[in-house]
């Protein structure tokens, strides 16, 4: 004879579903200790690879480095350790050991710089954290960095995780995404969302023929950021931030081999095709529209900005094509020109600014006085994620964290 439940799979599932949207509820951020000037960089990176026999290559990437916009570069690599292991700095010589000996220590160890910054601004125990998930491009390992993250952290054994490895620029997008789907769908959870990157993977030195690794060496840089992320926050202990109002990714089309990368004994080598920046202008109105005709909302200057900060030649040509203006793009370009491209991470770089500079202007919200804004991942495929933010009035008082 069959058991008769007390409840209907219908209650069931009203139990287990949140009530509001998915939330941002603390940020946190980190960079190596090492820096660099990009004005030091040309002379700094042809000297630690050896190369400064090649003059005219070393000229055309000081042109390169002026125009990327880029002030400063934090990388964990230094000129002592590409002297243990030279292979690193060549252009192509096996050395995805060592690179990988590197990689699996100091990812989740970056993301736990990051992640220590975010939990402590939550202000609440890393054990009411239900779910991790983390994002990185550099390396491969087994257990992934999510399981030593979680272990050097302290989590509790039952965390569930999820590891986004290879997944490139786009997907602080997607990180995103996924939170907002966990996070609405079980009641009560509390996603630490971690995206680690360093150029430990990727870093070479130049060559004559393959232009597009110099132009990934002016702008790409190591750095990590995290965010808490959950619905129905708790606003006696809790602080909302940004709530996330839907999210999509969408590939464009024609688009296939613009931006890639593989993993070789060389390590991770990639490529980049000139006409990345007017490919995905091309299609940004698209995406804009789609998010944004159900809110009735179609003036781009209305909202706010988190656009990852790809290139000083993506952002001049979005910045055209929807016709914005300079103000609304000051945050992303203000990472750019401090941090550089740190692929996944860069668009929680902006975020975090982006508050911060809310809290200190004296405006009513979170998004630089704007209500509504859009974050946009750009990377390979050539795929865009899409995520619309509703920006959370900030409350008398309120103290943002350093």
């Amino acid at each position: 004879m069959a058991a008769a439940a007390k409840v209907t799979v219908e209650e069931v599932r009203r139990a287990q579903r949140a009530e509001g949207p998915a939330t941002v509820l603390a940020i946190g951020t980190a960079t190596p200790a090492n820096c660099v000037y990009q004005a030091d960089y040309p002379d700094y990176y042809f000297r630690i690879t050896k190369s400064e026999h090649l003059v005219d290559l070393k000229e055309k990437f000081k042109r390169i480095c002026e125009k990327s916009q880029v002030r400063k570069r934090y990388m964990h690599l230094t000129e002592e350790m590409l002297l243990e292991n030279p292979n690193i700095g060549a252009f192509m010589a096996p050395s995805l050991d060592a690179r990988q000996d590197i990689a699996v220590v100091e990812v989740p160890k970056l993301g736990k710089a990051a992640a220590q910054k975010a939990i402590k601004e939550w202000g609440q125990s890393r054990s009411r954290i239900t779910h991790l998930i983390f994002c990185s491009s550099a390396g491969v390992d087994m257990p992934g960095a999510d399981y030593k993250l979680a272990k050097i952290l302290g989590l509790q054994p039952s965390v569930k995780r999820l590891m986004m490895y290879q997944q490139g620029c786009f997907a602080g997008g997607t990180v995103l995404r996924v939170a907002k789907d966990l996070a609405e769908n079980n009641r009560g959870a509390r996603v630490l969302v971690v995206c680690s990157e360093t150029t430990v993977m990727s870093f070479r030195g130049p060559s004559e023929l393959h232009l597009d690794y110099i132009i990934g060496e002016s702008l790409f840089n190591d750095g990590a950021a995290a965010v808490i992320v959950g619905s129905d926050p708790d606003e006696a202990i809790e602080r909302p931030l940004f709530q996330m109002v839907s999210a999509s990714q969408t590939f464009l089309p024609d688009t296939e081999g613009a931006i890639g990368g593989h993993l070789r004994e060389v390590g991770l080598t990639f490529y980049l095709l000139r006409d990345v920046p007017g490919l995905i202008s091309k299609n940004i109105e698209r995406a804009l529209t789609d998010a944004f005709t159900p809110l009735g909302i179609d003036d781009w200057n209305s909202i706010f900005w988190v656009a990852h900060p790809g290139g000083p030649a993506i952002l001049d040509k979005v910045e055209a094509k929807v016709g914005l203006d300079k103000a609304r793009m000051c945050a992303t370009r203000n990472v750019l020109a401090e941090y550089g491209n740190m692929a996944s991470a860069s668009v929680f770089f902006i975020l975090d600014e982006m508050r911060k500079r809310s809290s200190e202007d004296g405006h009513a919200t979170t998004g630089e006085g704007m209500d509504w804004g859009v974050l946009f991942g750009f990377g390979p495929g050539l795929t865009i994620e899409t995520v619309v933010l509703h920006s959370v009035p900030i409350t008398a008082g309120t103290v943002v964290a350093a």
